[in-house]
């Protein structure tokens, strides 16, 4: 009889497993949750922003060269170390980060929501720098956070979990919005009224994360004086403003001068003349600031920074998997820099077309390929998917080049019928036509299924001492493309046409592929299953 009720109950290990499972799946859902909040504001100083200014008939180069206010993304590695060297209080030093970045995100969307990009095109480029600068920061604080919460185990799904948060972020305000602001199909909004609502949300993140967030059990703080810290950044800053005042004042007219004879009996117009000039000068001011930035890093010893850097490249195969970084994503960087303006004013497809194909159904598509991509890597590792999805990343941009060659109706059209979901409706049937679809369909999923596998990639390589420091500069260099493609896109969109674009963009993504077979053992070194989790008790 007594054996009956021991029979009943469960082994001892059964509750503690179930916990830690549902605080695993806990995880995963934070995870994703931030990765929607630090995929929202991309899109507002990136594709939603084109289509603004598109709508207030700037020209595709002068777009193309505004797409330079996302420079704070490559920069993020040089303010990271404050983030992990300075704690806020009653948060934390990651919850309190994020909470605080999320918080000044709202008030700067709101300003930018205030201001007219036609009439104050200077005002309105500043409050995007400005977006764009506290968007790269939390996105150092969310990825140092991620990358800590997540036991090793869980990094490939979280990975992909994050990305589908983050594209289901860029849909909202990338996709979704193109339909708001329709007039005829969807609800006549207007570009401020969107901004407005992006800032509301922000705050609900700001809430969100300032009160669910779990707790880290918090690696020791990098071992520095913080007056050197402070003192260092603000050498750093000093020295960026430095490069760009040389830049303004001596190497613009000393490239000017050079280029002048070579203009002059140039069959080039004088408007891309011009803008083959500007590159040229933001190039070198780039080769000019960077060295500078770094001597005065050293010269004020910010100790955190350097630190993180030296760790980082300590390990074997660093530089390598610097560059493998800044390529993987090039091609695909480059076939997007400038597909707002492709779209809308090249191919002449309707703001809620686009909306509708680019985002509604490609919503499913980037959340399975994130998914899919997750899965896979499980089964296949990392090396694997990496090639695999980048193979496939590259081929996506065919898509582009046949859409560009051939143009709109080559496949036909599909009905959309109306339909109102309350945040967001078609006032009338709405045809798509089945070329974008097809495009639209290779690029959402190769895309989510790349960027999965690379997300995990690059937690692999960080040590939790510097997480934000370290991962900044990975993801800085990983947005090397994304940001810097941006001038040299335009203009060269202008100089040879879109179909021979969208060649280059796939020509650009073949170096990371023949980089990432060497480098093929050292990222398998990476794969070693671990366990340990970052979670306080």
């Amino acid at each position: 009889m007594s054996s009956t009720p021991s029979a009943a109950l469960p082994p001892p290990q059964q509750q503690p497993t179930l916990s830690a499972r549902a605080a695993a799946f806990y995880r995963l859902v934070v995870v994703c949750l931030l990765g929607f909040a630090s995929g929202l504001p991309l899109a507002l100083t990136g594709q939603a922003m084109q289509a603004w200014l598109s709508a207030e008939g700037l020209d595709v180069a002068t777009i193309g060269f505004l797409s330079l206010v996302g420079m704070p993304y490559t920069f993020k590695f040089l303010w990271a170390p404050l983030m992990d060297r300075f704690e806020l209080p009653l948060l934390g030093r990651r919850r309190g980060w994020i909470a605080l970045t999320q918080l000044l995100l709202a008030g700067a969307l709101l300003l930018m929501a205030g201001t007219s990009p036609g009439a104050a095109t200077r005002a309105f480029a500043l409050l995007a720098v400005l977006v764009a600068f506290l968007s790269a920061s939390q996105d150092v604080v969310i990825n140092a956070y991620s990358t800590d919460v997540l036991a090793a185990s869980e990094r490939g799904l979280g990975s992909s979990l994050q990305v589908v948060g983050y594209r289901m972020a860029m849909i909202l305000s990338g996709g979704v919005a193109f339909i708001w602001v329709d007039v005829a199909q969807g609800g006549g909004w207007s570009w401020p009224e969107v901004y407005r609502l992006m800032a509301g949300l922000m705050l609900a993140a700001a809430a969100f994360s300032a009160l669910a967030l779990p707790r880290l059990r918090q690696a020791a703080a990098p071992a520095s004086v913080a007056r050197h810290d402070i003192l260092g950044f603000a050498a750093v800053v000093l020295a960026v403003i430095a490069g760009v005042l040389l830049t303004e004042q001596a190497l613009t007219p000393a490239i000017k001068a050079l280029l002048a004879p070579l203009w002059a009996g140039s069959s080039v117009a004088a408007g891309l003349q011009a803008k083959w000039t500007d590159l040229l000068i933001l190039l070198a001011g780039i080769a000019l600031t960077l060295p500078l930035t770094a001597w005065a890093a050293r010269a004020a010893r910010f100790e955190t920074l350097l630190g993180g850097l030296r760790n980082y490249f300590g390990q074997p195969g660093a530089a390598a998997f610097l560059a493998f970084i800044v390529l993987y994503k090039l091609g695909d960087a480059f076939a997007g820099a400038l597909m707002t303006p492709f779209l809308l004013k090249a191919l002449h497809f309707g703001t809620a077309e686009v909306g509708v194909a680019n985002k509604v159904f490609g919503l499913w598509l980037t959340i399975g390929g994130a998914i899919v991509g997750g899965a896979l890597m499980l089964r296949i590792g990392m090396w694997r998917a990496l090639m695999a999805f980048g193979i496939l990343q590259a081929a996506s941009n065919l898509g582009f080049w046949w859409l560009a060659q051939y143009g709109a109706g080559s496949l036909g059209a599909l009905t959309v019928p109306a339909f109102d979901w309350g945040f967001v409706k078609l006032a009338q049937a709405t045809q798509v036509d089945g070329s974008l679809l097809m495009v639209v369909a290779l690029e959402n999923l190769s895309g989510g299924m790349g960027t999965a596998a690379f997300l995990a990639f690059m937690m692999s390589l960080c040590n939790q001492r510097f997480t934000a420091t370290q991962f900044a500069l990975l993801s800085a260099f990983a947005s090397v493309g994304r940001v810097w493609v941006g001038p040299l896109a335009g203009v060269l969109a202008e100089a040879i046409g879109w179909p021979d674009f969208f060649l280059v963009s796939i020509v650009l993504a073949l170096p990371a592929l023949w980089l990432l077979k060497k480098l093929r053992a050292s990222v398998e070194a990476l794969e070693v299953p671990a366990n340990a989790s970052n979670l306080d008790d």
